[in-house]
């Protein structure tokens, strides 16, 4: 009976159009002050104790330096980079484009942010050369989505928090679905094109490739410094967000110098602003799983879901449905702080790989980011090309659906997000 109470107090502050993280926080205070005889200190020690994690001291540091990028133009040397690549087969323009994503993906940590350093220079190129705007839109927006699947992803940092699971190997397990997904996307794109006929570019020659890559060898470096340094055991997660944070700042003002060090205190009030915003929400769902966890809401449900003799196939098919419709309403990130401690412990009784979770978690996400109504890079890209609201959804309407498509074969063939991370971090003998 109290399970029902929370929900539907939540849900009816929800409504009124507040916040997610107000209305999570007056949940918690409204329950505990009416409905219980919990002492207010045991709230206020174990907001305290969630907050003192290693892992959430990644999540600002990550935002910093995704911000130092975006400012500091290594988007657009990326974008050359890929060019060079693939420029020359149809629809090599959109192919670099989805390329291009990808690696600003592996240094951004973020999608919106992802969208708006190749979309702002990519979109407009590519309707300059012909393409039809909702193609661009829609792949490139799309493409974005790679930001939170890509390590280091913000996402699965908060997947980390939220369930105790290990942020080096959820890192390491977003590899090879994340190139699995910008492979798809890409050889989609050039079915498209051939069948269109869209646009190839001239063949560039070793020597011009080669100088695109030297060019932007700085900002791909940080890559092999963030994965590279968690798989050598160099340093943990939270060491590489600051590693990659005071890298992102040297690269931009000194390396590139794209960025002037008169702009690096807006920078950094930027990041500030964000990581505000992310850590105010995390301290209300930290409250919030804990009044959860106090009235065994989790365990009930696990417990129920045994009962009724539900298999790990049923259990996930619901799980994605549950979480399609929540991005309906919520960003990512208060969906998996909200989702993710009530959800963990059934996977966890089903058997359920927990790295493989947050992965099916996080490709969840990542449709979220490209429906309506709330899907963040629906907005950004609708922004770059002044293309309306309903025009930008027809334009994203295909890709949900192929996305949609690869969300259920990383959620049927686990292998995909495990077999990497178990391979690294198998036990000898």
């Amino acid at each position: 009976m109290n399970g029902w109470i929370i929900f539907i107090l939540l849900v009816l502050l929800m409504l009124t159009g507040m916040p997610i993280s107000i209305a999570l926080g007056l949940t918690v205070l409204t329950f505990l002050f009416f409905m219980t005889d919990l002492p207010a200190e045991l709230v206020s020690q174990r907001l305290f104790t969630g907050l003192d994690q290693f892992a959430i001291m990644a999540i600002p540091f990550f935002i910093l330096a995704g911000t130092f990028l975006t400012h500091g133009g290594v988007a657009r040397r990326m974008i050359r980079f890929a060019t060079a690549l693939v420029g020359h087969f149809h629809g090599g323009l959109a192919m670099a484009g989805v390329f291009a994503c990808a690696l600003f993906a592996a240094v951004s940590g973020s999608s919106p942010a992802t969208v708006v350093a190749i979309g702002t220079i990519l979109i407009p190129a590519m309707e300059k050369q012909g393409y039809p705007r909702k193609f661009g839109v829609g792949s490139i927006g799309t493409a974005g989505a790679l930001g939170i699947l890509i390590p280091p992803s913000i996402v699965m940092v908060i997947y980390s928090v939220s369930t105790n699971t290990s942020v080096g190997k959820l890192f390491i397990a977003g590899i090879v679905p994340g190139i699995l997904l910008a492979a798809i996307l890409m050889s989609i794109t050039w079915v498209i094109a051939r069948r269109h006929d869209y646009p190839r570019m001239p063949r560039a020659s070793l020597r011009e490739i080669w100088a695109a890559f030297w060019d932007a060898i700085w900002g791909l470096l940080l890559i092999v410094v963030v994965i590279g340094g968690i798989y050598g055991g160099v340093f943990t997660p939270t060491e590489a967000a600051a590693v990659s944070a005071v890298y992102a700042f040297v690269v931009a003002v000194f390396v590139y110098r794209d960025l002037k060090l008169s702009d690096v205190p807006k920078v950094l009030l930027t990041s500030a602003n964000m990581s505000a915003m992310l850590l105010y929400i995390i301290t209300n769902a930290i409250l919030f799983s804990f009044l959860l966890t106090s009235e065994n809401i989790p365990q009930a449900m696990a417990q129920w879901i045994i009962d009724k003799h539900l298999s790990a196939w049923v259990f996930l098919l619901g799980v994605n449905i549950l979480l399609l419709i929540a991005g309906n309403f919520m960003e990512p990130s208060s969906i998996v702080l909200l989702l993710a401690p009530i959800l963990f412990p059934v996977a966890m009784k089903l058997g359920v790989d927990p790295i493989h979770f947050g992965i099916v978690m996080t490709i969840n996400m990542e449709v979220g980011l490209i429906h309506p109504p709330v899907g963040l890079n629906l907005y950004v890209a609708s922004g770059i090309a002044k293309m309306g609201l309903t025009e930008t959804t027809v334009a994203f309407a295909p890709w949900i659906f192929v996305m949609v498509l690869y969300l259920l074969l990383v959620t049927y063939v686990p292998q995909i997000a495990t077999w990497l991370p178990d391979s690294i971090y198998k036990t000898p003998g």
